[in-house]
């Protein structure tokens, strides 16, 4: 049974109004009668009504985050970046995945307006082609921040990486030791993230002069199922072109089970091809041989996000005007054994 502020007041023989500025800490109110309130307080194990805390300092102290999936080691590295600075705000998270449906991520937005969140931290679905929910949230005053996987036509404050820089870096690199012909496992379609790594390959290609083929690229039709899809795309490879000597693939996951594909097959790693990942999930550096991946920093990520939808929320709250900001955090390429270093 919840202790209200009555209960408090009849215990000490004191007015309900007193208690009240006691617990706020009123100077009107005797440091005697404060600490006597407070102590009383803890004894009995009142906790303050939040709706009612919430109706009069027009906050929820909640956040909502949206993302695609929770196992996967970059957004559990991100949402441990958000929660850390969070809490330190005194803000409660609540997290939902939208397994990378589109319809999912509608309906999760609409919970969360209607749970009455101060803001929303969100990555896109690989499904969302149309952004009209996420610029109705933006349209009510809500202060949303995305990252990872955005939409660029969408007007609101962004924390990224440079996903064109980072695949032409690992795709240059390809080049750099040695590699002739390069295959690409690009990921569904839609993601910007998706699009930007292609666009990296395909021009790190052009710029030293080898003709792109677009055969030489493979789509990941089924996001939930990374591991399969590598090997799937890896025994395709090696039907349609077995003289590539290069891979840049779009995540560790798929990278991990286009390597097993490949021993099962009897084809050696790096010496017949080299094999270039993205994210740097932890999986990546324990197995063998290990791969040679780019480094997201999604823990940082996570962190800058939150900040910035702080910095929103603070304006929104003092009725100040809040320019969107994006910010792209460096990445770097982790060489390991996965390719002839």
């Amino acid at each position: 049974m919840l202790v209200t502020l009555k209960q408090i007041a009849e215990e000490l023989g004191i007015s309900v109004a007193t208690v009240s500025k006691a617990l706020k800490e009123y100077s009107d109110v005797s440091k005697r009668t404060r600490a006597l309130v407070r102590e009383t307080a803890h004894r009995l194990n009142y906790k303050p009504n939040s709706f009612a805390v919430n109706l009069r300092t027009k906050e929820s102290k909640t956040i909502g985050i949206i993302i695609p999936e929770i196992v996967h080691h970059f957004f559990s590295s991100v949402i441990k970046g958000i929660v850390s600075q969070a809490e330190k705000k005194g803000y409660l998270v609540i997290m939902l995945q939208s397994n990378e449906s589109y319809d999912l991520e509608k309906k999760q937005l609409d919970l969360l307006i209607s749970k009455r969140v101060d803001g929303i931290l969100i990555s896109l679905a690989n499904a969302t082609g149309n952004f009209d929910h996420i610029k109705n949230v933006i349209s009510q005053d809500i202060p949303l921040v995305m990252f990872d996987k955005i939409a660029k036509v969408v007007n609101c404050s962004k924390v990224i990486i440079d996903d064109r820089k980072a695949a032409y870096m690992a795709t240059q690199y390809l080049i750099n030791i040695g590699c002739k012909k390069i295959a690409h496992f690009r990921g569904p379609l839609l993601p910007q993230n998706s699009i930007d790594r292609f666009l990296g390959y395909k021009q790190a290609l052009l710029d030293n002069n080898i003709t792109y083929d677009s055969s030489l690229v493979y789509i990941n039709e089924c996001s939930d199922k990374s591991f399969e899809e590598g090997k799937k795309n890896a025994k395709q490879l090696l039907k349609d072109h077995k003289d590539v000597d290069g891979i840049f693939i779009n995540t560790d996951l798929v990278a991990i089970g286009a390597m097993t594909l490949f021993l099962e097959k009897g084809i050696k790693i790096p010496e017949q091809i080299n094999i270039v990942g993205f994210s740097n999930w932890f999986m990546s550096s324990v197995i063998s041989p290990s791969l040679t991946t780019v480094d997201q920093p999604g823990f940082k990520m996570g962190k800058k996000a939150f900040k910035i939808l702080y910095k929103e929320m603070m304006a929104k709250k003092k009725n100040k005007n809040f320019d969107y900001k994006q910010v792209v955090l460096d990445t770097e390429l982790v060489i390991r054994d996965s390719t002839n270093n």
